[in-house]
């Protein structure tokens, strides 16, 4: 009985007569076609090595009925997505083992648009659009030219700029790829087909080959390297700092020189136009206005002569002749230079020849720029105490009962009162001449006898006065300056002083005498003026002189008042935001006098009677502190303008809540509320350094 065809999805291997028969079944009722292996001999058996081969042919095949021979042929298990149907026409003409089979098969996967994910022991079979969100075959250590097996691959990159090549290869990855850089590493991420990744893989290394390319240094003359460059770049449209154009030129400003590599032919056309633009102007020199924002046009022109013949002199081949002088062949440094500010526009017009028109427009950047502020606060402190204490006794005596004074013993105290005028006043009975000012202060008790027909005339006077006096003043003074600029404040008040007299006799009116005094006016008050230097940091240099002064009392043997003065002058450093003491004035006097009657004065307990004391003592405690801060931009400056305005609008409004006393409906002036701070300034784009400003001037 003759043998059945196997069935369409059934592989079974068959021995007759030693031949292995190896069968593949066509879908769709084709016929079968079966292979026959001839051997040496019926008799010998195969070799271990030798497998099954098979010999596909179908034609408007169902996929899944091909995945599931392709499950029985390679013993692998797959998960079918139920988005996976298609019909598939696979012709074969010569046998291929299960695993060329296999590989077949991720062929008609990939015509068809599915993906073959290995997940552990099972195959996914998804549309190609899911490829990329499930794990595949990462980082083989080697890829198949022919598998279309879905790997994933990280190529590393050294010699260009891995970014660079993305744009480039991204049209050789098909949609459902995925390509990207990894700019920290310099590598390239893709996940593909193993064909297509091994494919880019020999692209990226052909492309990543060292360049043994040489360089030439072209050295300018009259151009400025900067600009040549920046001209090229801008030509190319940016292929030649990004290497497209095959050669990349760079300026040396140090030496005024362009460095070029690349291709031998593309160099040579770069040096043909960079050589043509390093030709002098026709007018020997260009002329360019640049409007200052935050120098002085004024001051800075003059420093700006100095330094254009500086610079020709440092760049002149010979010494006695700058380039263009060279050039002529005469003629001093800084001939060929013009520079002068115009005040109205606070801008700087030059007239240079190029490399030292660069020069100087190097220079203005560097010193057109907005300095920091620092706000200066200076701390006052004066502390004055001082205490007095007088105890005496005062003897009169009138031994001749005439009612005329003898025998006086007058001790007088320290500013006390005298014993002698309240006895003329009372003698003479002119009691409108004993006054407040005549007793003086303290407590004062007096005793005694006068103008008496029998016995003695005498009066005593006991004066007793304490006296204890303290001062406490604090001055602020503060002020906003820019760095390395003096500042001053003052706050005082012009104190006249006579300084000499004489008397004029007048010719026309016989014995008329007109006085004439000469009057010096001083300041009296706090005065500061601080100089500050910001340092590398947060560290302020100050340089300080400072000064506290008030009107003093009359000195003895003079009528005129005398100046009392505290200064000191001083260089610090100080951390931005610290307080530190500039110095001081601490001093503790005391004053002890004694005045009595010779010999009844040293009696025990009886001398007190004939005994004058005073004391006292003065302590005054004088300390300036200082603190800087650094306000470097327009915030900080409005932050410490708005904190002081608000604190004095603050007690304006809380003096008398506002109202005016006794005046009903009338309000204490108030300044009005601050403003709010401005909306910032769209940001301006910078000139090039050494550009020409053609901007409207600030």
């Amino acid at each position: 009985m003759p043998d059945s065809p196997p069935s369409p999805l059934t592989l079974r291997r068959r021995k007759r007569r030693g031949l292995p028969l190896l069968f593949a079944l066509a879908a769709g009722g084709a016929a079968a076609l079966c292979a026959l292996l001839p051997v040496a001999s019926a008799q010998v058996d195969p070799p271990a090595a030798t497998g099954p081969t098979i010999t596909p042919n179908y034609k408007d095949a169902d996929l899944n009925q091909i995945i599931q021979a392709v499950s029985e042929v390679t013993g692998k298990n797959f998960i079918v997505d139920p988005r996976v149907n298609a019909k598939v026409t696979m012709l074969s003409a010569t046998p291929m083992t299960p695993a060329a089979f296999y590989q077949a098969f991720l062929s008609v996967l990939q015509v068809y648009g599915y993906v073959a994910v290995p997940a552990g022991k099972v195959i996914k079979i998804i549309p190609n659009i899911d490829a990329r969100q499930f794990p595949s075959d990462d980082l083989p250590n080697r890829l198949s030219a022919t598998s279309d097996e879905l790997v994933t691959q990280v190529i590393p990159v050294r010699n260009i700029n891995a970014a660079q090549l993305v744009p480039l290869l991204r049209p050789l990855i098909p949609t459902y790829g995925h390509l990207a850089a990894y700019p920290g590493g310099n590598m390239l991420i893709i996940s593909d087909r193993a064909s297509n990744v091994e494919r880019i893989m020999r692209i990226v290394a052909r492309m990543d080959a060292s360049s043994d390319q040489p360089y030439e240094i072209i050295p300018l003359q009259n151009a400025s390297a900067e600009d040549v460059v920046r001209t090229i770049n801008q030509l190319n449209q940016g292929a030649a700092a990004e290497g497209a154009a095959g050669a990349k030129v760079v300026a040396d400003d140090r030496t005024n020189s362009v460095l070029l590599t690349g291709d031998s032919s593309v160099r040579l056309r770069m040096k043909a136009l960079i050589l043509s633009l390093d030709t002098p102007l026709k007018s020997g020199g260009d002329t360019r206005v640049r409007y200052l924002k935050y120098a002085d046009a004024d001051k800075l022109a003059e420093q700006l002569k100095g330094q254009a013949t500086a610079f020709e002199k440092a760049q002149s081949p010979v010494h006695g002749a700058g380039p263009a002088a060279a050039a002529s062949g005469g003629g001093a440094y800084g001939e060929d230079v013009t520079i002068w500010a115009d005040k109205p526009t606070n801008a700087l017009v030059i007239t240079a020849p190029p490399r030292t028109m660069k020069s100087l427009m190097s220079v203005i950047d560097k010193l057109d720029i907005r300095r920091a502020q620092v706000e200066v606060q200076a701390i006052i402190v004066e502390v004055d105490i001082n205490k007095s204490s007088d105890l005496g006794v005062q003897w009169i005596l009138d031994g001749l009962n005439s009612g005329t004074l003898a025998g006086i013993s007058n001790l007088p105290t320290s500013g006390g009162t005298s014993i002698v005028d309240l006895a003329a006043a009372a003698l003479t009975k002119n009691y409108s001449a004993v006054s407040s000012s005549t007793l003086g202060t303290g407590a004062t008790f007096a005793i005694g006898r006068y103008n008496q027909a029998s016995g003695t005339n005498f009066a005593a006077l006991l004066q007793a006065l304490r006296s204890d006096g303290a001062s406490n003043i604090i001055s602020t003074p503060s002020v906003i300056t820019m760095n390395n600029q003096e500042a001053e404040v003052k706050v005082t008040q012009d104190v006249p002083i006579i300084t000499g007299s004489y008397a004029n006799t007048t010719q026309s009116v016989a014995g008329t005498t007109s006085p004439f005094q000469t009057v010096q006016r001083e300041q009296v008050g706090t005065i500061l003026k601080v100089t500050p230097h910001i340092n590398e940091g947060s560290i302020v240099q100050l340089k300080i002189e400072q000064e506290d002064s008030s009107p003093g009392p009359v000195l003895s043997g003079t009528t005129d008042i005398s100046l009392n003065k505290r200064s000191i002058k001083t260089t610090v450093l100080i951390e931005n935001g610290g307080i530190v003491v500039l110095g001081g004035l601490i001093s503790d006097s005391v004053n002890e006098s004694e005045a009595r009657v010779p010999f009844l004065g040293r009696i025990p307990l009886l001398g007190e009677l004939f005994r004058s004391r005073s004391g006292s003592r003065d302590k005054k405690e004088l300390l300036v502190f200082i603190r800087p801060k650094i306000l470097r931009d327009q915030e900080s400056i409005e932050a410490t303008s708005r904190t002081q305005y608000q604190h004095v609008r603050e007690q304006q409004m809380r003096l008398h809540n506002g109202k005016v006393t006794l005046l009903p409906g009338q309000t204490q002036p108030v300044i009005p509320p601050i403003p709010p701070a401005p909306a910032p300034a769209p940001a301006e784009s910078e000139p090039a350094p050494g550009a020409a400003s053609a901007a409207s001037p600030p």
